[in-house]
């Protein structure tokens, strides 16, 4: 039985689309603003600079940011949105049958989950 976390033993490259994501759907990078450069996220997240490329490739593939030569990616109108439908969907599908079948392991109700205050 494992207790690791989701992202244990995934790829770095899609722990890496995962930060930037997130960053999407919190607004730390809104519809139009412009990506970290792939060699500043890179140094800032001290990681391959081809494996950021590889992470920001597969966001321009699902049209969720725009190349403009010769100046940098930014994120696509309505990306925020499909990130979320598609994050959503995973959770879903991925996630969420684990997480309540924990919690009815655990004798877990979700009302007192969602009235306990968080930890830090």
């Amino acid at each position: 039985m494992s207790s690791s976390s989701p992202s244990a033993g995934r790829p770095v490259y899609l722990k890496l689309r995962d930060q930037i994501a997130a960053a999407i759907l919190d607004g730390t990078f809104a519809e139009g603003a412009m990506l970290p450069s792939v060699r500043a996220y890179a140094a800032a997240e001290a990681a391959n600079p081809l494996t950021v490329a590889k992470a920001y490739q597969q966001f321009q593939t699902e049209g969720l940011v725009q190349v403009q030569r010769g100046v940098g990616m930014f994120v696509a109108p309505g990306a925020a949105e499909a990130l979320r439908a598609r994050e959503r969907e995973a959770f879903l599908r991925h996630e969420w049958p684990e997480i309540r079948a924990r919690m009815r392991r655990l004798h877990l109700d979700p009302a007192q989950l969602l009235g306990a205050p968080e930890r830090a």
